[in-house]
């Protein structure tokens, strides 16, 4: 087979133990992934030669890979924020299409709500005040501030009421109902949502993401490695990644952001069409996430986000498009970086392996979805990475 021309296939996912997790290190839970997903695989750790990870270490990912036994002939470690994940999926399909390396697998662990609660750490409001940053942080502008203003703006210009992102974080809600795995499940309403106490205004805490400890890997091979394989391959069709700004002031239009580029590279690239998607697995550490992303992947069009997310069109049960199936960053678990598990629930879906909250295809009940998009945010919109990806 001519280098450049394989494709490539996502074949083995897992999560580490998630939720609450007061007896593990970082290390331990990347391990604890890593195996997982090695064995949903069906294969050994041999034919890793290509290892990403960030976010731990000095020098990631020298350390965990290490750690993990392994010694790569090709690595990543990109660093984007949540966005990291599925930039890093598109790096790594194509080192594989060029041959530069076989199988690739992503890493990601974080005790951050076990450190927080053993004072190892403390919750931190920036990400420091050096760079461009120090013309911000000095005024009080948080992370959260900076979704906050953005999310006003967009219900400045076009209308999108409250009561509409609420929807988003009850509808979360309701699909981690269906899922064992998730940190929250119990129902919770608008009223609920707008009750809560305030965080940054607009947002109470319901609007904003859970915090949890938790791990995931995802194996990607070349299409020769699939047949000795005990999963069915889902493939990579089309990625695009993008970078808009740092600064907010830079920042030309506060209701649009990075993925309105990244999705319609990876659409144009897999071929497909907002409108051809099944389902949607998207980066919501807030409410305003989820409903912008929607816009700028095409699913609606721009303003008309918060009448697209009412009526339950985000429900794994009778939702016409469902989004994150698992119940997201708002309900299913959130220890940080959470691009890796869009992609890990992504490839479930596709594969059959929902449970109770299994997306059904276009063709009917009992037909499986073929086309997923799984979109993440980094920074406070300041990075993207989209993946389109589809199976058999």
């Amino acid at each position: 087979m001519t280098p450049g021309s394989r494709k490539v296939a996502v074949v083995g996912v897992s999560l580490s133990d998630c939720g609450r997790v007061d007896d593990a290190t970082p290390y331990a839970l990347h391990a604890q992934a890593a195996r997982r997903a090695l064995a949903d695989a069906g294969l050994g750790r041999e034919v890793v030669d290509g290892f990403a990870s960030a976010g731990l270490g000095t020098l990631a990912p020298v350390e965990v890979a290490e750690y993990l036994g392994l010694r790569p002939t090709w690595v990543d470690s990109t660093s984007v924020g949540g966005a990291t994940w599925e930039v890093m999926a598109a790096h790594a399909a194509d080192a594989i299409a060029a041959g530069h390396a076989k199988a690739v697998l992503l890493v990601y662990g974080s005790t951050a709500r076990a450190d927080i609660r053993a004072g190892r750490r403390t919750g931190n409001l920036s990400f420091g005040s050096r760079g461009p940053l120090q013309f911000e942080v000095p005024y009080g502008h948080t992370l959260i501030a900076k979704y906050a203003m953005a999310a006003r703006r967009h219900m400045l210009e076009h209308g999108t009421t409250i009561e509409q992102l609420a929807e988003v974080a009850v509808q979360a809600r309701a699909n981690a109902a269906l899922n064992p795995e998730a940190m929250f499940r119990d129902p919770i309403t608008v009223d609920d949502v707008l009750s809560g106490p305030m965080i940054a205004d607009p947002f109470t805490k319901l609007h904003c993401c859970i915090r949890s400890d938790g791990g995931a890997a995802v194996l990607l091979v070349a299409e020769e490695l699939v047949r000795d394989c005990r999963t069915a391959p889902v493939w990579v069709l089309g990625a695009g990644e993008h970078v808009s700004h740092s600064a907010m002031s830079e920042w030309p239009d506060f209701t649009t952001g990075p993925a309105a580029v990244s999705g319609r590279l990876a659409f144009e690239r897999a071929g497909v069409r907002p409108e051809e998607i099944d389902f949607a697995e998207i980066y919501d550490a807030f409410t305003y996430m989820t409903l912008v992303t929607l816009e700028d992947l095409g699913f609606c069009r721009k303003g008309e986000g918060g009448a697209f997310v009412e009526k339950g069109r985000l429900l794994v049960r009778g939702g016409e498009l469902p989004v994150n199936t698992d119940g997201g960053g708002l309900s299913a678990q959130h220890p940080g970086m959470r691009g890796l598990f869009l992609l890990v629930e992504a490839v479930r879906q596709l594969r059959g392996e929902g449970g109770e909250r299994q997306v059904r295809g276009p063709d009917g009940p009992g037909e499986l979805p073929r086309l997923a998009v799984a979109s993440a945010t980094g920074g406070w919109f300041c990075s993207s990475g989209t993946l389109v990806l589809g199976r058999d």
